[in-house]
């Protein structure tokens, strides 16, 4: 049985979490299950860093 998970630990993403990014024209932003969404960017690579990011908040 894994060890539970302690809620700020930043290596897991919270439940219920799942990132994506999704194409606006020639922008990029990243997207979230909960509702949350990244600004829109021109990099791809930016937009999952975003999604990185939130994963860890």
């Amino acid at each position: 049985m894994p060890a539970p998970r302690h809620p700020a630990d930043p290596a897991q993403p919270a439940p219920g979490h799942i990132t994506s990014t999704a194409e606006r024209g020639s922008f990029c932003l990243a997207v979230c299950s909960c509702g949350w969404s990244g600004p829109a960017r021109r990099s791809r690579d930016l937009a999952r860093r975003d999604a990185t990011r939130h994963n860890a908040e």
